[in-house]
């Protein structure tokens, strides 16, 4: 946070600031409450900690005057102590759903989404935002993807369920952080470890091996700095992720395949016999995988641009579909990608980009230039794409209207003489003007689909 943080009142210790840019914020209120500690059952850091954005609170009065616990929680603590804005905001409670809909609906406060109801959250709508509040739980029966959750009070039971250390974390509303299994320690040494035993954990919900690699690639600096007792318990359970849903594992590889590390993460989930149950082919071609995830780095690729390199025909896109329900749009580009990464390429000599050019021109399909951008990234051509993405498609300057001013009148005629002279401004590098492109019509024989045209126009 550039600048010096804001200090607590009647101390000359740095402090948090309410400021925007959650979406659960709503702005600056100009208050300061002290920056991050530990709490004071563990051991207090020697200093407080400036944390740059921190978010508003929802009504904290309220639950205070109920003599309720409430606290920011999980991922988003994580992102505050990391200096990062955190995307979603969460609030953990020791109130009950009943008791927050009470509370809520007695101060007037608008209430929606009661879907998260039976799982404890409860949503309000405050200051044009919505809270999500969760009161504290344990997990009391769970199947691998869902769980039987029971209400508690007990803030150490409640961060003992959750996947990882880093997420593990609870932020009070005076900045003091509450840390059980050593969140802060992982945080600040790039570490990404369950909470308690990974096995335990990953069998609650088979989709935290995928969370696991996640927050590595988002996390760890270094690649390979695992602890065999985790990649143990990973392999262990791989088989559980055959009972995940596509959709879920879908949103997680997404998220793997643009962090940090991918190579090396993607490697290790066929190392630990992950890629047969997620949709990824049995005989993926890493050699290919490694040698784009090196070229592609800092063009921001789209998750399938990385993914297609494992692919060695479309049935392999095919069988990803089936199992990850993938978009049309992501099918189509991993399609697009198999068919043409190595037969459309770049031309030597002095017009490079030409192939892809004359390729967008007559194409046909949708999104054909976003294909193409993206096919440039898979070949590690950061210059043409650069060159690409500047370029401006130009349009046909002759119509059917122009010909039929020279006196064609049939349909089959015109169209057969549009295609050549369109033939014509390709060659010209699509530089030719109209009245050029026409006086390159020497004759028309009626009748006849053939017409000649000079080399040079007249």
């Amino acid at each position: 946070m550039a600048g010096t943080p804001p200090t607590v009142p009647g101390s000359s210790q740095p402090g948090l600031r309410h400021c925007r840019g959650s979406r659960h914020s709503h702005g600056c209120s100009g208050n300061s409450i002290p920056g991050p500690r530990l709490g004071s059952s563990l051991l207090n850091l020697p200093h407080l900690i400036a944390v740059p954005p921190c978010p508003v609170i929802p009504s904290p009065e309220l639950f205070e005057k109920k003599s309720y616990e409430l606290r920011i929680a999980g991922g988003a603590v994580r992102d505050l102590l990391s200096g990062v804005t955190p995307q979603d905001i969460d609030f953990a409670t020791t109130a009950t759903p009943a008791e927050m809909k009470e509370m809520f609906t007695a101060a007037g406060v608008r209430l929606i989404n009661n879907k998260g109801e039976k799982h404890g959250t409860i949503t309000a709508r405050l200051h044009e935002q919505n809270f999500e509040i969760t009161t504290l739980r344990i997990d009391v029966v769970t199947d691998g993807r869902h769980a039987e959750v029971e209400f508690t009070t007990d803030w150490h039971k409640d961060a003992e369920r959750r996947d990882l250390t880093v997420n593990s974390m609870f932020l009070g509303l005076d900045g003091t952080l509450y840390d059980f299994f050593n969140g802060y320690e992982d945080l600040k040494n790039k570490k990404i470890r369950f909470v308690g035993k990974a096995a335990e954990r990953i069998q609650e919900d088979y989709l935290r091996i995928l969370r696991y690699f996640r927050f590595y690639g988002r996390i760890a600096e270094t690649p390979g700095d695992h602890e065999h007792i985790t990649l143990q318990a990973i392999k262990e359970n791989a088989k559980g992720l055959a009972g995940i849903s596509g959709e879920r594992i879908w949103v997680e590889l997404k998220k793997i395949l643009i962090g940090n590390h991918v190579n090396h993460l993607v490697q290790l989930m066929y190392e630990l016999d992950i890629a047969q149950y997620i949709g990824l082919p049995l005989d993926g071609n890493l050699e290919e995988f490694a040698r784009v995830t090196k070229n592609i780095q800092n063009l921001s690729p789209k998750p399938m641009t990385v993914l297609t390199s494992l692919f060695k025909g479309k049935d392999d896109v095919t069988n990803l579909d089936l199992r990850l329900k993938i978009s049309k749009e992501e099918k189509n580009l991993g399609l697009f990608l198999v068919k043409h990464r190595q037969e459309l390429t770049k031309a030597s000599g002095p017009e490079p980009l030409r192939p892809y050019q004359d390729f967008l021109m007559d194409s046909r399909e949708a999104n054909t230039n976003s294909k193409i951008f993206e096919l440039l990234k898979y070949q590690g051509e950061e210059q043409l794409l650069r060159e690409m993405q500047a370029w401006t498609v130009p349009s046909f300057p002759v119509s059917g209207h122009d010909l039929r001013k020279m006196g064609v009148s049939s349909g089959k005629e015109i169209g057969t003489a549009l295609q050549q002279l369109r033939d014509e401004w390709k060659k010209s590098g699509y530089h030719m003007d109209k009245e050029e492109l026409l006086s390159c019509l020497k004759k028309l024989r009626l009748g006849s689909e053939t017409f000649t045209f000079w080399s040079q126009p007249v």
